[in-house]
């Protein structure tokens, strides 16, 4: 016992103790136990990726060397010291350095994520997406996926050049932060590509999300006054609807994306057609008519292309087309089907909104539509479309097709008209 006014031993530091604490504890353990808090242990202090075998050897070689340490120098020497000593000799830490844990996370956080935008990058969106499936797999819960990507984005670094680029950029990742929830994560995966992993979230509330993305981004965007409208394009996907594995929601999200990209221009180009009035050009000759077979008696078909156009135009965009074009035409697709397949895309049908039907697809001259039990439309019907690419408008049509389904749903061809 020492005597009273002898010296106190100095306490070994925090680190050291820690260390002879996980020693005791580690010998009270069955071996499988040890060796997998080994692999963890020396995963997470290292960043070594080692194989159980290799952490229980090393941490045995790390005891004997103590001992021998112990012996050598006549005192007990501390577990950090040996175990810096092992690691560097052993080759598998080639430049020891000891530092805080709080500049350890933060070398951890940078790792994973994007330096202009704060957000989390492509690596972390792949760790991040396997684990959100998993999980969503295990409880039956669902998930939803955005792929995003800023439209005229290069036209922004042409005429204004890379700074302001980087401007918009982060307007985009500000955009995100502000708009998701606290169990939303949001990723930077490209140069102008982003996606948003959304847990417990269907497809109606994904899309719901998405549009609440473009209104917050377009409000951000403003002050940076920029001529001409960039905008943030999306795709959902959501699981189990649309896949059960990472690269099929990635592929129906991205395919989602191009869609919808697909359809804004073709939106743009028709109110820019229309804000600048007729051409002066002579235009082309119209192309023949589709016949189209509907069940009724045959029916005068126009082949005036351009007042077919400026029909469909009209339907999509919620005006009424003049007095004169109150005809019905056939003409051929401009642009291609937009399928609106797993989407809560939906048309309120008739005057008094007592039917409703899911919209199946929709293009620059019609929009399929399908009703679960059989129903006797008329000529023309009045419809409000609630489309994902649309406010809700509202249209008439004509059924110029109809089929049953295997399913034993009934499908209509509709065309709009004036």
């Amino acid at each position: 016992m020492p005597s009273p006014g002898a010296p106190k031993a100095p306490s070994p530091p925090l680190e050291d103790a820690y260390l002879e604490l996980l020693s005791d504890t580690l010998e009270g353990l069955e071996s499988s136990a040890r060796a997998q808090f080994l692999t963890h242990y020396f995963r997470v202090t290292t960043q070594l990726e080692l194989p159980e075998s290799k952490s229980v050897e090393l941490w045995e070689e790390i005891l004997t060397r103590r001992r021998a340490f112990n012996e050598a120098l006549g005192r007990t020497v501390s577990l950090r010291t040996v175990l810096t000593d092992v690691l560097s000799t052993s080759g598998l830490l080639r430049v020891p350095a000891l530092i805080e844990y709080d500049e350890l996370k933060r070398i951890r956080l940078s790792a994973v994520t994007d330096p202009l935008t704060g957000l989390y990058n492509r690596r972390l969106f792949a760790e991040s997406f396997e684990k959100e499936l998993n999980r969503a797999r295990r409880y039956g819960l669902p998930l939803g996926i955005v792929i995003l990507d800023l439209h005229r984005f290069k036209e922004v670094n042409d005429k204004y050049g890379h700074p302001r680029g980087d401007d918009v950029l982060r307007a985009a990742a500000a955009t995100l932060q502000r708009a998701l929830r606290t169990s939303d994560s949001a990723f930077r995966i490209g140069g102008d590509e982003f996606a948003v992993l959304l847990p417990q979230t269907d497809a109606a509330h994904a899309i719901a999300l998405s549009r609440r993305i473009e209104a917050v981004f377009a409000e951000i965007l403003r002050p940076l006054r920029l001529s001409f409208a960039v905008t943030m394009d999306h795709g959902v996907a959501t699981f189990p609807q649309d896949g059960d594995q990472v690269e099929q929601l990635i592929h129906v999200a991205d395919e989602r994306l191009y869609r919808f990209k697909h359809a804004s221009h073709v939106r743009g180009a028709a109110e820019s057609a229309r804000a600048e009035g007729p051409s002066s050009e002579t235009p082309l000759a119209p192309p023949a008519p589709i016949p189209i077979s509907t069940g009724r008696a045959p029916e005068a078909l126009s082949t005036d292309f351009a007042a077919a156009s400026s029909a469909a135009a009209g339907a999509l965009s919620g005006q009424s087309a003049p007095p004169e074009s109150n005809i019905t035409y056939a003409m051929q697709r401009k642009a291609e089907r937009i399928s609106m397949s797993g989407t809560n895309a939906y048309a309120v049908i008739g005057e008094q909104g007592t039917r409703r039907a899911r919209v199946l697809d929709l293009g620059f001259g019609g929009v399929a539509l399908e009703f679960e039990h059989p129903e006797d439309l008329p000529e023309s019907i009045v419809a409000i479309l609630h489309v994902p690419i649309l406010p809700p408008v509202r249209v008439y049509l004509r059924p110029v097709w109809s089929c049953r389904t295997a399913e034993g749903a009934f499908r209509f061809g509709c065309q709009f008209v004036s």
